[in-house]
Parts: C-alpha cells; structure tokens; sequence
C-alpha cells in the first residue's frame, strides 16, 4: 500500500511531502504505525499531514497492489484514514511498504535552448530554403511539456516556420534584398501543449529574437541619384560652359565598384560628358543650335576590379536652350503695333457674342517660358469677357459679350476697358496694356413707366365739365422718338373723363355733370405707350366729393300716429345727400298745439316723448282743460352740412292710455295700426284662413265618425229663441274718428326765408383747374300757411272711440300771450288740486 500527495502548482520548484512525527504517533507520514486485528471497520486509524513549500494546496491519496485488497480509505482533503476492511493478523501480513507519489503539474515553461541568435543569409538565398532550426525543452511531462514554434512581427511575413520541428525557412515566392532590408528581426514564439494547475487547465510559452544579417550579392544595376534630370543652356552661355552633372551608384551597397559614365546614343558635337565625374559641358554656341529642348540619354556602367564594364542604368537628361527675358507682350491691329482700338454697337448684344470689329493680336517674341503671358480685361462690371486668357508666344485676341444686359445705352454711352497682358513665370514680369473704348447705339428696350402704379384724385360733385381731375406722369429713358410718351384711357369708369395724350392730364367731359348721390366712385386705367407700341398701365381712382345740396325729407306714414302714454312715437326724414355729415340729421319740436310744453323729442333718432311728469291722462286734461285733443306738432329735420338745410313738417298726434283701450288686445292692436290697413288685413286674412282650416278638419271628423255608425240617431228638439232679441251691434274700426283737427292738412314748413344761397366749394384735387365753384342752390321751402278752420263735432258719427285728449291748431286769441312755464305752472298746481282732494275724500 503506498499513500501519496497530488500537487499541481504553476511556479512550483519543489515537491511536496509529509511531516515526520515520530514513530507511533497518530498524525505524519505513518511512519512505524501498528494497528490491531481487532479494530473496528469505520473507524479513523491516522491522519496524514503534509505541506508543499511553495504554499499551495495538498491532496491526498493511497494506492494498493495489483490484486490485493483495499484494507483502508483516505480523505482527499483532510488526510484522515479510515479503517474499511476486516483485519485478520493471521492472515493478513504483518507489515507494508509505503511508497508517496508526486504528480506532475503544468507549472514549467519551454526554455530556448539555442536563442536569441544571429545569424548571416546571403540574399541570393532561394525561396523555400531552410536558414535555422528553433529548439526549446519544457521540463514537465506529458501535454505540458510538448512544444509547438510560431512567428509573431511585422518582418514573418518574409518567413515561416515548422510548429513541431522549429525549423525556419524563406517563404516560397520570397526573396531576400539586401538593398531593401540589411538586418531582420524574427520573434519565435514556444508554446506548450498545456495541462492542470491549481484545477484549471493552464497553457505556458516563452519567445525568442533571431537577428538575421542579409548578405549582399553582386546583383544590382547603378542607379542614379536625383532623377529626373532638368538642365538649361541660356542664349549668352559660351561653347566648355558646365551644363549639368548626373551622379549614380553602384546598386550593391555593400561592397560597391566605381561607377563610368558615357552618353548612350553617342556624341552628337553638341555635349560632351567626363566619363568619371559625369560633368556635362556645352560644345557649340547656343545661337546654332536648332532644337529648344535636348533629351540626352547618360549611361552609368559598373567596372570591377579588373576594369570590365558591367551592368549598367541608364536615365535622361532634359537640357532646355532658354531665352533671355528681353521682350514684353505687344499688342498689334490690322497696321502693326497699337494700342487703342475703338467700336461702334448697340446696346443689349446677345451674350456670348464676339465684338467683330475689334481685330487684336498680341504677341511676346521671347522664348519658352518667357513668352507665357496672361490677358485680363479690368473695366465696368464684367460685361466682356477675354479668350484665351493664356497665351504662350502668340494668339488672336476675342473679346465676348458675358452680360447683356449690363451694356445699356441709359446707363453708359460708351465703355472703356483696359486690356492688360502680363508675363507669368518670369522674374521681371513684362506687361502691356491697350485701350479698348465701345460706343453704344440706342434701342427701344424700355417701356414708359408711371411715377405710380396708382392714382388717387378727389373732385367736388358740383365741378362743371372739363374740369382738371389728376396728372399721371410716365417716363421712357430711351432716346428718340422711342422716349416719347403718349397717354390713353378706358375702362368702364372712364367714360365721363378725358386725358390729354401728350400731358397725361385727366379731366372730365365737358358735358359731365357728376353726383355723389348717383356715383361717388370711379376707376380706370391710364395707358402710356411709346412709338413703337410698348406701354405700361396705371390705374386711376377718382371719388366724387359729396355737398350738401339736398335738404331732409319727412316719411309721411308717420305724420299721423297714436301714442300711448309711456311709449315714445318715431318720426323719420330722409337726406339724399351722399355723405356725413350732409346726410345725418337732427330732430327738433318747432311747436306743439295745444300746449309746448308736453313733448320731447330725441335729436338723433327722432323719437317723441311725453315730459318725464306726465303720467296719465288727468294731467294733461288739466293743463288743456279738454277731454279729447289731437296734438298737432311742428318738427324740424335739420342736416348738419355746411350750409345747413332743414325741413319742417306738422305731426298729428292722439294721446291714449293703455289701460283704457276697450276691445282687449284685438281693440289694442286695431288702435295702433289704424294708419296701416295693410296690416289689418293681414290679421283677417290669416285669421279667416285658420278658421276655414278647422272647420274643413271638424267636419271631416264628424263625416268620418258618422259614416262608420249605424244605429237610428234619435230625434231631438229645437228650441227657438225669442223673437224679440236685442240686435247684435258691429263698430266699424276702419273708420277713423272725425275730430276738430282731422281734417288739418300737413305741409311741409321752411324755416328761412326765401332767397338765393351761394355755397363756395373748394376743389379738393391740387390738379383742378376750377380752384373755387359757385354753385346756385335750389330756393329753400317756404313756410307753412295757417290750418284750415274744424269742422262741425258730431258725437254720433264716432261709433268707437278711444279717450283722448284732442284739440285744434286755430290761431290763439292775441290779447294773453301764454308761456311754457305758465302751462307747466297751471298743469302742476292742477294735479296737486287733485290730489288733495283725494286725500280728503279718504279721509271722510
């Protein structure tokens, strides 16, 4: 039986082990340990006790022969022993070997055993050869001591390497350049194959530089430095002037050869080149030679230690014969050099069009770079343009039309550019410049155009005809006859006007005769047209001024009217004038029969009222000592015009109660419209129509009722009335009651003598040519005669009457004249008399 410790630690170095107690004892390594045959089974015998000396946790365990029997159970954490078996000393042997077993843990890494390295790899190395073999040992066992190889950088790409074997090798299709990469460093990376530390599966690696020296080989042409190669020979350089210097290099840095330079097509007399240094010199005069520009080919051969010219690279050498600076830009017209050019146009080319009469050339006679030369137009706006706009040497100068509508002869007559050209890459940046200057002919491009898109005048209703009413003003900037303006009107507003064509003044028709009250508005259109038809509009707004030429006239319906005491009667008049304030009107109680003092009227809506302390019928009879009495009053309409007109006329009034009106509501409401028979008959109509309706729905009913019974109806009895039955009395309330004043006639009554009335009007519009008008106004209304003398009272005549107060507008006796403060005083100690006399009544 063996008892041993697993331990699995990732940076262990040493293995575990038991505690040496002692022999005999209960706790350790069961060293010298006894037990008895006659121990129980379960029953815990010893306890192992070990540590490892790196800290990490023990496990522990007992392993037995092969074939023998398992006498005893450890505890993997604990160490504890436990008896599982029946003992039998007889039997079993009196002693056991007891062997600890360590196992393995994944707690090393691969070491390298032949890195870091350096190597040396001739470039010429082919593809897919080997060039090192890696070698790392890891000293565990099994997985985790197995090692694979991996590359990790940048310059692997050039390599690869085997996983097991750790042989390095050039990739296939690669090559190494020692021109390109003298030393590479190649990072290898060992990786075990993994295994249990600590519970967990653990994987360790290390890494490994491998420096790689790449040899050169003899294997690369010369090169030249610098390229590409520009050289230039001025017209002033003499015949062994240096040109240029080409330097090249021998490809194989590494151990180059001297370098020998010719040129490659041969010496054609012009250059000559030194076969060591790799000057170039010019041999002629630059004046004889016959091309600008020289493309040289320069060879530059390797020569070896024994003199042989070998490999070799060739490149180009532009060499330009440059001219002086010596000539700036000149401009030429048809006759040589010039530097002003004129033309003659109309106004509003087409854009894009090219100015034709202008014939320019300009020209450098310098060389290359020297005759390059930029043209700019600088003048008004950017109504041309120039082409081309760069120009090397010579070219043809074309000048185009870019705004059109710029180039008007209104805003310039003529326009005047600069034409500049100017050298570009040149030190001394010549220029010149000529003068391009272009008359503009006039077209009819415009149209006449109004000060205003609308007029707005003003002229008095009494303006006789031709007067001035508004001047409308239109201008056309072109010239000629295509600037003059002619004027015309229409529309439907225009036919009481007239415009003057070539003044644009507008005045009415001389047999216009104009009426607020008719027409106080008219519009129209104003047209202004130039020679060849091309016209604007405006339109023209005219207001007829209102006067005051009509005087208020009175609504006869209610000239005659009832009212009932406590309700206010309405009067109306009428002014035809068109306007405020000729037509507003105020209200006024001129005179009143038999009494001024009973009446108020509103001044603006012409209602009449009974003074404030007149509250029945008893009052006024006191103040007229009557019992019935029409009130006859003279009302004033009045305008409020400047001059003022007014009107007067006679109401005729009946004052009744409406407690005392008898016939109920039918009387009440055949009282008030006894001056609308129109009215009335309405009422009938309507009533009679109802009843028909009824009597048609009861009869159809009964006829019905019958038609469906069919039993005897029993006879009935028909009582007669008396014979000797009181007449039934109908009063007719048509027929208006004849009174003392009914027969009045109502005229309409002038307040102001008759004469002549001279009204002076001023002409609002400034454009009048009428500044003040006399109008003769019609001859006001003359003031009313005196009434007619009452008829004959006959009480029998009246069938129906309501109590009135009525009296008659007869002249009054001239020997007491009676004031209004005399009837007011009469009429209050009247009804105070009265109420006194109550009073006293009650009393008894």
């Amino acid at each position: 039986m063996m008892f041993f410790i697993p331990l699995s630690s990732a940076q262990a170095d040493f293995a575990p082990y038991f505690y040496d107690n002692g022999p005999y004892s209960q706790n350790g390594n069961l060293a010298l340990f006894s037990l008895s045959e006659d121990t129980a089974v379960g029953t815990q015998i010893y306890s192992l006790n070990g540590t490892d000396p790196e800290g990490q946790e023990v496990r522990y365990g007992l392993s037995f022969d092969p074939g023998s029997r398992e006498y005893f159970r450890v505890d993997p954490i604990s160490g504890n022993i436990t008896l599982v078996e029946k003992l039998d000393r007889e039997v079993n042997l009196t002693s056991h070997r007891v062997t600890i077993f360590v196992m393995d843990a994944n707690d090393e890494k691969p070491e390298f055993q032949n890195m870091p390295a350096i190597i040396d790899v001739l470039e010429t190395t082919m593809s897919g050869s080997s060039i090192y073999k890696a070698n790392a040992v890891d000293k565990d066992t099994g997985s985790g001591g197995s090692v694979t190889y991996y590359l990790q950088n940048p310059q692997s790409t050039l390599f690869a390497i085997d996983r097991h074997s750790g042989v390095l090798r050039i990739k296939s299709g690669e090559m190494l350049d020692y021109e390109k990469t003298k030393t590479l460093f190649i990072t290898v990376i060992a990786k075990d194959g993994g295994g249990n530390f600590n519970g967990k599966e653990q994987f360790m690696s290390s890494s490994a530089t491998l420096t790689i020296n790449v040899i050169d080989a003899q294997d690369t042409p010369p090169s030249f430095i610098g390229t590409p190669y520009f050289a230039y020979v001025y017209e002033v350089s003499v015949p062994g002037s240096e040109i240029f210097t080409v330097v090249a290099k021998d490809g194989d840095v590494g151990n180059p050869n001297p370098i020998h330079y010719s040129f490659d097509d041969g010496d054609d007399g012009v250059f000559h080149i030194n076969k060591t240094s790799g000057c170039i010199t010019l041999l002629s005069q630059p004046m004889y030679l016959k091309r600008e520009i020289f493309n040289i080919k320069v060879r530059a051969s390797e020569v070896s230690p024994e003199g042989r010219l070998m490999d070799y690279g060739v490149t180009t050498v532009v060499i330009r014969v440059v001219d002086l600076n010596n000539n700036p830009p000149t401009f030429y017209g048809e006759n040589g050099p010039q530097n002003m050019f004129e033309l003659t146009m109309y106004e509003h080319p087409p854009e894009g069009e090219i100015l034709r009469g202008l014939k320019i050339t300009v020209n450098d006679s310098d060389q290359g770079a020297n005759a390059k030369f930029n043209l700019r137009l600088i003048g008004p706006g950017r109504m041309l343009r120039v082409v081309p706009q760069t120009v090397l040497n010579e070219a043809q100068v074309t000048i185009l039309v870019e705004d059109s509508a710029a180039m008007d002869y209104e805003k310039h007559n003529f326009l005047t550019y600069k034409l500049l050209a100017v050298e570009i890459d040149t030190p001394e940046r010549f220029s010149s410049t000529a003068d391009i200057v272009i008359h503009l002919l006039d077209t009819n491009d415009n149209a006449p155009r109004f000060s205003s898109d609308y007029y707005i005048a003003r002229i008095p209703e009494n303006s006789p005809g031709g007067s001035n009413v508004v001047s409308v003003t239109a201008t056309d900037p072109d010239s000629g006859p295509w600037g003059e303006v002619k004027y015309s009107i229409y529309g439907s507003g225009a036919d009481l006007f007239l415009i003057q064509s070539a003044s644009g003044i507008i005045y009415t028709q001389p047999w216009a005769s104009l009426d607020a009250e008719v027409r106080s508005k008219y519009n129209f259109y104003v047209k202004a047209e130039d020679a060849e038809g091309k016209y604007s509009l405006a339109e023209v707004f005219v207001t007829v001024l209102d006067l005051n030429d009509h005087p208020p006239a009175f609504n006869d319906n209610f000239l005659e009217t009832t009212m009932v005491i406590g309700a206010p009667v309405k009067i109306e008049a009428v002014d035809d004038d068109a306007e405020i304030p000729n037509n507003v009107i105020e209200y006024a109680i001129m005179k009143a029969e038999p009494d001024n003092n009973i009446f108020d009227i509103n001044a603006d809506t012409g209602e009449i009222m009974l003074k404030s302390y007149i509250k029945s019928m008893a009052i006024i009879q006191n103040i007229t000592k009557q019992r019935d009495c029409t009130w006859s009053l003279v009302v004033q309409a009045r305008d409020r015009g400047q001059p003022s007109f007014s009107t007067t006329a006679v109401v005729k009034i009946d004052i009744t109660e409406a407690t005392q009106l008898s016939g109920g509501p039918l009387g009440s409401f055949l009282m008030q419209s006894r001056n609308k028979p129109l009215h009335i008959l309405g009422m009938l109509a309507g009533f009679i129509s109802l009843m028909v309706i009824v009597t048609v729905i009861i009869s159809t009913a009964t006829f019905m009722r019958n038609k469906k019974s069919n039993r005897i109806l029993p006879n009935r009895r028909v009582r007669r009335r008396p014979r000797k039955q009181q007449a039934w009395v109908f009063k007719n309330p048509f027929k208006k009651p004849e009174t003392p004043g009914e027969k009045f006639k109502i005229e309409e009554v002038r307040e102001e003598e008759e004469r002549e009335i001279e009204v002076i009007v001023e002409n609002v519009n400034y454009n009048n040519n009428v500044s003040n008008v006399v109008r003769q106004w019609p001859l006001p209304p003359s003031a009313p005669s005196l009434p007619p003398p009452p008829p004959a009272y006959i009480p029998g005549e009246r069938q129906w009457a309501v109590p009135t107060v009525s009296a008659t507008l007869a002249p009054r006796p001239k020997k007491k004249v009676i004031t209004r403060q005399d009837t007011v005083n009469k009429a209050l100690v009247s009804e105070l008399k009265m109420r006194l006399e109550q009073k006293s009544l009650m009393k008894h």
